[in-house]
């Protein structure tokens, strides 16, 4: 499958990757690096520890849901704004803002290849959740 920039990395988010870690491999490069930095610190991860983390999170969540408000692209880069949001396996009536992320992802072969992410732990402020209102798709 090879998709433009935009839409690769708009689908890859509306995915369920993290039930279906193998569905990874239609939106991920097989030599894809990820430059995170979090609140914990920063982290290099390649095509295997994204797939391992991505076992990981259905583990943990009964539901993950991407809200972009973002979306933008030139040529072969894509830069994405996001809240995930997520449903606990300990409360999954209630649903609850988990991150904020900007990602910055370059594409090769029609697939996610180097990215560059930063996030930080929501802040469920309605200020703070109304400057992530989707305003550019």
């Amino acid at each position: 499958m090879s998709l433009v920039p935009k839409e690769c990395v708009e689908n890859f988010y509306s995915s369920d990757f993290y039930r279906n870690p193998e569905s990874l491999k239609e939106y991920l490069h097989p030599e894809s690096q990820l430059f995170w930095n979090s609140s914990g610190g920063f982290h290099k991860l390649n095509f295997r520890e994204i797939f391992e983390m991505s076992r990981e999170l259905a583990k943990s969540f009964e539901s993950l849901r991407a809200d972009v408000s973002h979306l933008l692209s030139e040529d072969n880069m894509v830069t994405i704004r996001f809240t995930y949001y997520a449903r606990t396996m300990e409360n999954p009536e209630e649903e609850l803002p988990m991150a904020h992320f900007i990602s910055i992802w370059e594409i090769k072969d029609g697939k996610m290849y180097k990215g560059h992410q930063i996030s930080q732990q929501a802040d469920d402020s309605p200020e703070n959740l109304d400057s992530f209102i989707p305003n550019n798709l």
